[in-house]
């Protein structure tokens, strides 16, 4: 039997290193822009910079619930839909977007969508995600 333990990210420090400075805002971008990007940082996300390979995440969107499998530069196993990754399949994990075409680049953010590049169905995006858990082993 294996045993995990659940850890739900709440926060996006919850992978960072310490000492890390907090969101500033950029000033050549919009007011709307850096509101959404601080609001990732608030509502929280993993950066997969900061993850060790072998992570397992749990990604839970408005319609599915994926399971990743990080493997370092921004590769991954993901499994969850039933038409682009039934079983296990190796993506690239762009990132996050809001919807439209800014992209929040090595970043899964709560209340944003994933955006990942599959090797026979191109980009995919998933509906919002609701929640994130990390699955340690």
């Amino acid at each position: 039997m294996v045993r995990y333990s659940l850890v739900s990210v709440n926060r996006t420090e919850d992978f960072t290193q310490p000492n890390l400075p907090l969101f500033a805002p950029h000033p050549n971008l919009g007011d709307g822009v850096n509101r959404d990007l601080a609001q990732s940082e608030i509502e929280g996300g993993v950066h997969l910079s900061r993850l060790p390979n072998g992570t397992i995440l749990e990604i839970i969107t408005e319609n599915r619930c994926y399971w990743l499998e990080y493997r370092g530069r921004g590769r991954a196993m993901l499994s969850g839909h039933p038409q682009f990754c039934p079983q296990p399949v190796l993506v690239c994990i762009q990132g996050s977007t809001w919807g439209g075409s800014m992209l929040r680049a090595a970043f899964i953010g709560r209340g944003m969508r994933l955006e990942f590049r599959h090797p026979s169905f191109q980009t995919v995006v998933t509906s919002r995600i609701v929640e994130i858990r990390e699955h340690r082993y």
